[in-house]
């Protein structure tokens, strides 16, 4: 696999999964564009490692939510390659809510989500789609979750809204084809420091464990799974392969299916 000199936008990529999905790239010669909202130190930090990898980086700071940052960040390897191959959907968001408590999310929640999760990918493709179009071999992958598979998750504005993103990844890889390929992973739990530092050092062990207990390969996520999984939908091997929302999850939707075996 060889993206030497090819050049990817990662969004929400200035730590856990996105600055992950960044150093894969940058190992297979890709030249990346590093994208934050207020991590500034972070994103600073993920670009260096990035450009240790022999490759060239750039920060683009911008809220995805927001159209014109959006236009700003594309703008950002354009002006420094003449070209953008790849984009990966990587910035999100959430609320934490019962998803039996009904007044724990209000119309701004579910709002204020959206506008990440969903329109920020929207915004951030048709701001690289003429670059990726340009290449006639352009690749998008959102990131999603399993919550938009099974109803799962942080809460139930999360969950609708990662459900509407692998939606629009099936609508848009057929309106952006043949040039430019679609496809989504959809991750299950993964043990990152914004968990730990959300739920506290014993909280987020007893999560890991349970997550290690209750699926089928008995191992919670890492950033760098799902990066191997962004990658393959990157590279040449995937070349058949459109509007795809592929679970990287251990098999957690197996679990809750029922098909473990006890």
């Amino acid at each position: 696999m060889d993206l030497k000199n090819q050049v990817a936008v990662v969004t929400g990529s200035a730590t856990g999964l996105g600055a992950a999905v960044v150093l894969k790239l940058a190992e297979l010669g890709a030249n990346v564009v590093v994208n934050y909202t207020k991590s500034l130190k972070e994103a600073e930090e993920t670009l260096a490692l990035a450009k240790s990898k022999d490759v060239d980086a750039v920060l683009a700071q911008g809220d995805v939510g927001n159209d014109e940052d959006c236009r700003r960040i594309a703008k950002a390897a354009v002006d420094r390659w003449g070209r953008i191959d790849m984009l990966v959907n990587n910035a999100g968001t959430t609320k934490f809510a019962d998803h039996a408590d009904l007044d724990a999310l209000n119309a701004d929640d579910f709002l204020n989500i959206y506008k990440v999760n969903v329109v920020g990918a929207f915004q951030m493709i048709r701001a690289c789609a003429p670059q990726l179009k340009a290449r006639k071999f352009g690749r998008v992958v959102n990131i999603s979750s399993i919550a938009g598979v099974l109803g799962v998750g942080s809460s139930v504005a999360y969950a609708a809204s990662k459900g509407a993103l692998n939606t629009m990844t099936k609508s848009l890889a057929r309106s952006l084809a043949p040039e430019i390929r679609v496809n989504a992973v959809c991750p299950g739990f993964i043990g990152t420091r914004w968990f730990s530092e959300r739920f506290g050092p014993e909280t987020y062990a007893r999560i890991v464990e349970h997550n290690i207990q209750s699926t089928p390969l008995q191992r919670a996520g890492t950033p760098e799974d799902v990066a191997d999984a962004v990658v393959f939908f990157c590279t040449e091997g995937a070349l058949h392969i459109t509007g795809e929302t592929l679970l990287s999850d251990a098999g957690h939707h197996l679990a809750l299916a029922g098909v473990v075996r006890r």
